[in-house]
């Protein structure tokens, strides 16, 4: 890969990789972090032992990319969030029992939030829920372009 090429590589921005210089301890590389199913997977690749800045770089970015395929993580750029704070369990849906609803929160392709609700009253809460992550599921799709 020529220069040009290598130099807009180290320029670009990727995912759960960070550059630490830290001269004082003379540490220079790339961290790679993998968070998944509450789970953190981490390396350091130093620019010393992998060959220069760009070729650690391109071992940060291939661990990673083998770490999420182990793990069974979808590959993508984009923020996913994995663990649901709600007492439902599923990631963008609660159940707000003031409004006897499901409520479903997701975030657009244009990075806006969207929302919308399920009626337990009229679906039953079962009913409510199933079809509540069901529409959480199809906006995620659509959002990864999956």
């Amino acid at each position: 890969m020529d220069k040009s090429k290598q130099q807009e590589f180290l320029l670009q921005k990727h995912k759960d990789v960070a550059r630490i210089d830290q001269e004082s301890k003379r540490t220079h590389g790339w961290y790679v972090r993998v968070r998944f199913q509450r789970k953190t997977h981490s390396k350091f690749f130093s620019d010393k032992k992998c060959g220069g800045r760009y070729s650690s770089l391109l071992a940060a970015v291939a661990w990673r990319d083998a770490t999420e395929k182990k793990l069974g993580k979808i590959r993508t750029n984009k923020h996913l969030v994995t663990v649901s704070n709600s007492g439902t369990g599923v990631v963008g849906v609660r159940l707000n029992e003031k409004f006897n609803r499901y409520e479903i929160s997701w975030v657009t392709t244009e990075g806006k939030q969207g929302k919308t609700s399920v009626s337990v009253r009229k679906h039953g809460k079962e009913g409510a829920f199933i079809k509540a992550c069901a529409i959480r599921q199809e906006k995620e799709r659509v959002r990864l372009g999956l």
